[in-house]
This record gives C-alpha cells, sequence and structure tokens, in this order.
C-alpha cells in the first residue's frame, strides 16, 4: 500500500479530509492510500491529437424495443402499446414519440431494430464485451472492450486512464458493472470515479518533488508484496507506480469530472436527469454523467460505460418510457450536438442499448416481461455511415424478420470504430494462447 501523508483539515461540515474519497482503486485524503494492482498499467503515450472513443451507455434491466426504436402501429391492442410513431429529419425512419430531439439528429444516428443472441442474463456483461459472463471462465473470463482498448491501445496520456467507469453503485449490482477486464486481469480495469470531495485528487499541500522522489516513495509500500505477489503481478510494478503517480500529480481527471468548469449553458442543455423515478435497485438517469463522459473523452480517455436508468418494466412499462426515454433523449441529443460542435463526433461512437428486449404481449400490469430473442440499439457517430435503420421484427416484434444482428457483430463495429481491426486482432490470455476478440470477426456491412 503506498501512504502520502499530509496536514489534516477540517471543514465547515465537520468532515475531515482524514476521511477518504475513493476513485477506482484509490483512496485520496490527507492520507491518500492507494493499491497499485488496482491502477492501469503505464504505457508510452500515443499523438496529443484526436483518437478514437466510445461511449457506452447500458440501459440497465431490458428496453423495450417496440416501445423505443420499433414501433408496431399494425399490431393488434395487446402488443402495439401506447406510442405513436413520429417522423425523423430522415425520410422513411420513425421512431417513438417520446425521442422528438433525436428524431431530428437521426441523420447522424443509427436504430438497430433486429439485434439477436442476447444471453437473457440481467448484466451489462455481454454489452461491454460481447461474450456471455462464463465464456473463458478457466483462465478468468473474457475482457471488455475497455479492457481491451486499454491493453492494445494504452492511454492517450500518461496522467489520464485509458478506461472510465461512471456507473453509480446499484443496488442490482450487475446493472452498475463497469466493464470487466477478464483475462486480463486488474491492471486493465475500468477507473471508477464515485464519492464527494473532488478536490482531494489535487493532493493540495503535497509537492510534485515528494510524489516524485521514488526511494521515498517505495519504502511506503508496506503491504505490497501482500497485494502482488496473489496476483502475479510482480514484474509490472514500476510500470504500476507510473500510472500512479501519473494520475496524482494531474489535474486533467479531476477536471474532467468537474461541470463547474463546463459552460452553463451546455449543463442546462443536457439536463441532470432529475427527479430520478422508477429507480427502485438500478440506475438513476443521470444526464450529467453523458457530460461527464464528453469532458472525459476530450481529456484523453479512449472508453467510457456508465449505466442510464432501469428499465426493467415488469410493471407500468409505458410511464416508465415516457420518464426514461425523454430523459434520455434531451441527453442524448446533447451529447450528439455538443460532439459534433466541437469537431468530435466522427471519432467518437454513442451507442445506447440494455441486455434483452420486452415481451410482445402487455401483461396485467401494463408492463412487458422479459424476451432475449430480439431488441434495439441505438448508436451515432463514430465515423460511421449513418442515418439508417437496420433490420426489423415481424409484426408483433417478436423475432427479427430481416437482417438479424448479433451482439457480437456490433462490438465488432465499435473495435473498428477504435481503429482495432478485429478480423485479425488477438490478445493472449495467461496460457499464452492468442485470443481473438470477438468470435464474429467482422463489422456491419451497412456502416462501412
Amino acid at each position: 500500500m503506498l501512504t502520502i501523508s499530509g496536514p489534516a483539515q477540517r471543514f465547515c461540515d465537520g468532515v475531515s479530509r482524514r476521511s477518504f474519497m475513493k476513485i477506482g482503486g484509490f483512496a485520496f485524503g490527507s492520507f491518500a492510500s492507494l493499491t497499485l494492482p488496482q491502477i492501469l498499467r503505464a504505457q508510452s503515450p500515443t499523438s496529443s491529437g484526436k483518437h478514437k472513443g466510445v461511449i457506452n451507455i447500458f440501459l440497465g434491466g431490458g428496453p423495450p424495443h417496440q416501445d423505443m426504436w420499433d414501433i408496431k402501429t399494425d399490431a393488434p391492442a395487446e402488443v402495439r402499446g401506447e406510442f405513436a410513431p413520429i417522423a425523423t429529419n430522415v425520410p422513411g425512419i420513425e421512431i417513438c414519440e417520446v425521442f422528438p430531439r433525436i428524431a431530428q439528429k437521426m441523420d447522424k444516428c443509427v436504430v438497430i431494430r433486429s439485434v439477436t443472441g442476447c444471453d437473457g442474463a440481467h448484466d451489462a456483461f455481454q454489452c461491454f464485451s460481447g461474450w456471455r459472463r462464463n465464456d473463458a471462465a478457466s483462465v478468468g473470463g473474457r475482457p471488455s472492450i475497455g479492457a481491451a482498448v486499454a491493453k492494445l491501445q494504452g492511454p492517450v496520456d500518461r496522467s489520464v486512464p485509458p478506461f472510465v467507469a461512471l456507473a453509480d453503485k446499484t443496488q442490482h449490482g450487475p446493472w452498475s458493472e463497469p466493464g470487466a477486464p477478464g483475462f486480463l486481469g486488474s491492471a486493465y480495469q475500468a477507473f471508477k470515479p464515485q464519492g464527494q470531495g473532488m478536490d482531494d485528487l489535487r493532493l493540495n499541500g503535497i509537492s510534485v518533488d515528494r510524489l516524485q522522489d521514488r526511494r521515498g516513495l517505495l519504502k511506503g509500500l508496506d503491504v505490497l508484496k501482500r497485494d502482488v505477489d496473489a496476483s502475479g503481478m510482480l514484474r509490472g510494478m514500476d510500470a504500476f507506480s507510473e500510472a500512479a503517480f501519473g494520475v496524482l500529480t494531474s489535474s486533467k481527471l479531476v477536471d474532467a469530472l468537474d461541470l463547474s468548469k463546463e459552460d452553463p449553458k451546455i449543463v442546462a442543455r443536457y439536463g441532470d436527469g432529475k427527479p430520478y423515478k422508477y429507480q427502485y435497485d438500478g440506475a438513476p438517469t443521470c444526464n450529467d454523467q453523458l457530460l461527464m463522459a464528453r469532458r472525459l473523452i476530450e481529456a484523453g480517455v479512449r472508453c467510457v460505460t456508465l449505466s442510464y436508468g432501469r428499465w426493467d418494466s415488469h410493471g407500468q412499462n409505458f410511464d416508465l418510457v415516457r420518464d426514461h426515454g425523454g430523459k434520455l433523449d434531451q441527453g442524448i441529443s446533447a451529447l450528439i450536438e455538443d460532439l459534433e460542435v466541437r469537431g468530435m463526433l466522427d471519432d467518437v461512437t454513442i451507442i445506447a442499448w440494455g441486455e434483452f428486449g420486452r415481451t410482445p404481449r402487455i401483461n396485467p400490469g401494463a408492463g412487458r416481461d422479459h424476451w432475449p430473442q430480439v431488441s434495439g440499439a441505438f448508436l451515432a457517430g463514430g465515423g460511421m455511415r449513418t442515418g439508417q435503420a437496420i433490420g426489423s421484427t415481424n409484426r408483433l416484434g417478436e423475432y427479427a424478420k430481416d437482417r438479424p444482428v448479433p451482439v457480437q457483430e456490433i462490438i465488432c463495429q465499435l473495435y473498428r470504430n477504435m481503429g482495432i481491426d478485429p478480423m485479425h486482432t488477438t490478445i493472449p490470455d495467461p496460457t499464452g494462447r492468442p485470443m481473438f476478440l470477438v468470435d464474429h470477426r467482422d463489422p456491419l456491412p451497412e456502416l462501412a
């Protein structure tokens, strides 16, 4: 454990700086405690120019495909639901009435109406990796996109982790998982900002010279051997240390997370997603996290994951979609506009999707139940050929009728948008065996 101490301070709320703030594997305070195996491995930084990024928005619980991107006006009442389709700015494409802002930006978006291959589990694992949770379990499991990108491309800037997860902790834990490092190990896990006291990141009163005094710092690694012996990371310890020092001595990360530094007009455009309704054991509708994701990408992060809302609509499905959908419409449309104004939209891919779809037939509680047979996805930016609706379901929304799109094909597309060739790129597992990023290695030809 690396311990950096400084004088204790007390604030008007009575909370001492000695009470720690946790950021991922870090704990920052007047005594900042750092578990090195939880810090990403430092690698040579890439060019300081533009870089590719992905913002993966998990709609935890299973959003209803037929009440969002694939309205079934010709279905019987017990299937059709309460929503009407609205026209978009792309002739021939209609989406749900709760997305009027997105409808006016459809030329920059893609909706996929025929996603297949969902495993039916109530978690983000498949949306963040393309794999089922038990795949390659004997060697540690499959890595998420964020972890793979961190391994393959490294950081843009040594002081900014390439993979950040913003999801607030949920009562149903799998709805806020960040994206697993899998067999790559904890060196490539997501960096997770959480808690309060962001000012602690700056380590006020502790000089950079002291932090860079490697000989003195190493004296404080009192439990280092215990931490790394179990994980087999001794060979990479210098790299861990360098990454840790970079984050500790930089203000880039904290500035990206500090929305008080953003133009208030832009903050207002995103909205805050409040009041949080229908949350229960899931995630809140945090629109400010969408803005934070843009700021993180701009600061040098490559992959940002977050969990938005709680879409497990066994009851009150239509009220929930009005609430969550309207807030998502505001946040995503603002994100698209924001990225476009900054010249980032072609380099940054936005994706919003959940773990499965919902049943065609409406249940007695005005809800829809689990339906892994088919679901939908929304994408924008990323240099793709946008302004498209891909695939369709049958009249009742039961199964993919035209152009089934497997989950892994979408994951392939995300890798390609990041500048990684999924056809030929492999990562060795702990036994040294080369592992492809996904089994299905062809991106969507419609988006090329």
